[in-house]
């Protein structure tokens, strides 16, 4: 489990603008489709195309049926040879993923870009990548209905306070070392904005920040909200942990949440309820509505 929450700080880490690039000589509608990325792994499912790919990567768990398909690696580790061996007719892979996009190249197997940034690219992704996969209908209707849901979500915590929230998507356990935050751009900031939080770290111009003791003293955030974060872990000696800043604010006033499960951190479907998540842990009173 720490291996699985390591790895999807990387990712959240390296997440950058959006852009999906389909590969000019992709058949119309492929039939043989790997994903090393979970995000878009689980829009090929939900928008009907699960049955048609073949290989995942190392992280992909949801839905439960990617259990079945073979692993191929992931963001830092692609298995060339295997992802060769199933013969791809589609090949999903992230933009920085230079080495691999020239080794398919060499094999002429077709790829897909995936880059991403912000909550709304969410959206635009799974229409991109249903119309790539002849699914365009599906994706569509998934689509409205991601964006209806978020926007319930905004109108049920519009007209509260927003409180000065530090959003953590990584640290070790029962420490608060290697502490990682939502910068103030991404798909975290925007799902935080969107849950009626005020993001502490909203004038970082970027998507993540490693943030300290001393400057989480100094931000003195009202709520602290963790996501993501070791389910290996005791909940209660994970909270622990921020004893040490009790003049926080967050700490003081005990106002410090974690909201777990893989989907909190994840730019996919379940994105409008990981909002719905979030907000129901800062404002209590959204979820008897």
């Amino acid at each position: 489990m720490a291996a699985y929450t390591k790895s999807l700080v990387v990712i959240a880490a390296v997440l950058v603008v959006f852009a999906g690039v389909p590969s000019a000589q992709a058949p119309a509608t492929p039939q043989r489709i790997i994903s090393l990325i979970p995000s878009v792994t689980e829009m090929l499912f939900a928008i009907g195309a699960g049955p048609r790919v073949v290989g995942v990567g190392s992280f992909d768990r949801y839905p439960p049926e990617v259990l079945t398909r073979t692993k191929v690696g992931g963001l830092i580790d692609p298995d060339i040879e295997r992802i060769i061996s199933l013969k791809p007719d589609l090949m999903v892979v992230y933009a920085t993923q230079t080495d691999l996009r020239t080794q398919m190249d060499r094999a002429h197997i077709p790829i897909y870009l995936y880059q991403h940034s912000g909550l709304p690219d969410i959206t635009t992704t799974i229409r991109a990548v249903g119309k790539r996969v002849g699914n365009e209908r599906a994706a569509e209707e998934l689509a409205r209905q991601i964006e209806d849901d978020i926007a319930a979500t905004r109108r049920r915590v519009a007209g509260r306070p927003r409180p000065r929230t530090l959003l953590v998507f990584g640290r070790d356990p029962e420490t608060l070392r290697g502490i990682y935050a939502s910068g103030g751009i991404g798909f975290l900031h925007d799902m935080l904005e969107a849950a009626g939080a005020t993001n502490v770290f909203a004038d970082v111009k970027g998507q993540s920040i490693q943030a300290t003791s001393e400057v989480i003293l100094a931000r003195a955030p009202d709520v602290i909200l963790e996501i993501g974060i070791d389910t290996a872990s005791s909940p209660g000696r994970n909270l622990r942990a921020w004893d040490s800043l009790a003049s926080v604010p967050a700490v003081r006033m005990h106002r410090i949440y974690q909201v777990r499960g893989d989907e909190m951190m994840n730019p996919g479907p379940r994105v409008a309820r990981a909002i719905q998540r979030m907000a129901e842990a800062l404002h209590p009173q959204v979820s008897d509505k």
